[in-house]
């Protein structure tokens, strides 16, 4: 396999794919391998288009072009995202990588934009194609090398998680859509008079935008905050799970800083009868051993909870019934009791769906059905809740 061949011969230490200095080596030879081929196919598809006086040709010649821009991009963007920490970036810049990617999104729709302008002028003042066999012989193996390149580029990203490589792939198999439809429009220009070229030329164009949109979806997400990957949300979960005293885990947020710069801090449930020392050197022994084992940054919050008492437990069993009434409700946690006799407050967390839309009304009224649920069973108590949200995603 050539992409396999590429990596070994000029990637020293190609399998530590953790390693900043060989993530960089992809990332590289990925940019380097793109410039190449796509001037190499600019040049030959600018001069087809001349020839055959193809302005769809022309058009996906000018892709090509932009794709090397974005190579560029690329490899400027893996140099930068590995700058180290700063007083102004004090979690260092590894969300360069996914700005490049913008960057190379917004060039591929302004190329689509470009091009449907230049398709609907010629669709106006048509121009006849010469039709050629060489030509037509060339484009096909154009069709050839960009879809290897899609190829390469997906296999660099999935061995690095290189959002920037992902985007590269996407936009050379959408290059392989478009330059499919040229050669079908040129092929089609032996048989047919009317200006075929334009409107084939504005199809292009308009898979242009519509992938140059895509990308630029795809690489706003990790900007804006997306769902952290369930492997990693599973791991974190699991591994601390395994230490002693730890009873529960909830709250789980992760930050991302960049590809493979997780930040995260969880809530560990503990029981409140145990030697607090105890527990904080255990708590300090997973931070250090899961933050290692995982490549991430994990910060550890203790919980202490009553396990052994038979009141709070009877209590607890009540309330999580009681929530099976509100399916918004994913789960409780935090759950204590204050108060004597009667008159008692059970205070706990409620956990709300990662995908219910609610706002500050919705909570207020959220607490007041709970507690008057509640006080079906139990008239003299009240429930003290708060409200959390559910910010990862299994999908």
């Amino acid at each position: 396999m050539i992409s396999k061949f590429l990596v070994k011969h000029f990637i020293k230490n190609y399998e530590k794919t953790n390693d900043i200095k060989v993530r960089n080596s992809y990332g590289y030879l990925g940019g380097i391998v793109g410039i190449i081929l796509n001037i190499i196919l600019f040049c030959i598809k600018f001069s087809l288009g001349l020839i055959s006086h193809s302005i769809a040709i022309t058009a996906d010649a000018f892709n090509n072009l932009s794709d090397s821009a974005s190579s560029l991009i690329t490899i400027l963007g893996f140099k930068l995202s590995n700058k180290p920490a700063d007083k102004e970036h004090p979690f260092g810049h590894g969300r360069i990588e996914y700005i490049s990617a913008l960057v190379v999104a917004f060039l591929v729709l302004m190329v689509g934009l470009e091009f449907i302008k230049t398709s609907f002028n010629r669709i106006l003042h048509p121009t006849k194609i010469n039709f050629n066999i060489a030509i037509f012989i060339l484009i096909l193996l154009s069709i050839c090398i960009k879809l290897w390149i899609s190829k390469f580029n997906l296999f660099l990203s999935k061995a690095i998680n290189s959002q920037a490589l992902k985007a590269s792939s996407s936009d050379a198999f959408a290059d392989v859509i478009t330059s499919s439809v040229v050669a079908l429009s040129l092929l089609l220009s032996r048989w047919v008079i009317f200006p075929i070229d334009g409107y084939i030329g504005i199809v292009v164009a308009l898979f242009i935008v519509y992938s140059g949109i895509s990308l630029i979806k795809g690489t706003l997400d990790p900007l804006l905050g997306e769902p952290p990957d369930p492997n990693l949300v599973t791991n974190i979960q699991s591994s601390l799970l395994e230490y002693k005293y730890i009873t529960g885990v909830h709250d789980l947020i992760i930050h991302n800083y960049g590809p493979n710069k997780c930040i995260a801090s969880i809530h560990a449930e503990v029981p409140c009868d145990k030697s607090i020392v105890k527990v904080h050197e255990i708590i300090d022994k997973a931070e250090k051993e899961i933050s290692q084992k995982l490549g991430i940054s994990l910060v550890i919050h203790m919980d202490p909870v009553n396990i052994n008492d038979v009141e709070v437990n009877a209590a607890k069993k009540e309330i999580e019934n009681l929530i099976k009434f509100f399916p918004i409700i994913d789960s409780i946690h935090d759950f204590r009791i204050v108060g004597e006799g009667n008159y008692k407050n059970y205070i706990f967390d409620v956990v709300i769906k990662s995908d219910v839309i609610f706002n500050n009304s919705d909570e207020e009224n959220l607490k007041t059905e709970i507690n008057k649920k509640l006080r079906e069973i139990h008239p003299n108590c009240s429930a003290i809740i708060t409200v959390d949200r559910n910010y990862i995603t299994i999908k």
